[in-house]
């Protein structure tokens, strides 16, 4: 696989740990990851990520604690990407941004409906 960008990782490595300082995102080329959070000791599993998705973008926004734990389900590449080289793609290519706001906007709309089922009465 020579001449290929992204780094492979392996069946269960983590990839980014929640609460962690982020200041990149990631785009996943080959495989599928799981997007984890740890709740009372333990990790509750949020979705699994799978090929041409993007990660972990809210760190290029806002340099905070992750919010989730990524942990490769078998093996897989990811490209990094950080704020420099987002900032010039976007420069090259303004549809990436929108692409980005696209992805926000679905996750919180997602987001929205899962605390809205939570609150109803039973």
């Amino acid at each position: 696989m020579s001449g290929e960008l992204g780094r492979v990782y392996r069946d269960g490595e983590i990839i980014v740990r929640q609460g962690d300082v982020g200041d990149c995102m990631y785009v996943i080329q080959e495989g599928r990851v799981e997007i984890l959070v740890e709740k009372d000791g333990k990790d509750v599993s949020l979705r699994i990520a799978e090929r041409g998705e993007i990660i972990g973008e809210m760190a290029i926004f806002d340099r905070q604690a992750r919010s989730a734990t990524v942990r490769s389900l078998g093996v897989s590449r990811l490209l990094t990407i950080d704020k420099k080289n987002f900032l010039r793609r976007i420069q090259e290519d303004p549809t990436v941004a929108f692409r980005i706001v696209e992805i926000m906007a679905r996750r919180i709309r997602e987001l929205s409906d899962e605390v809205a089922r939570l609150k109803e009465p039973d």
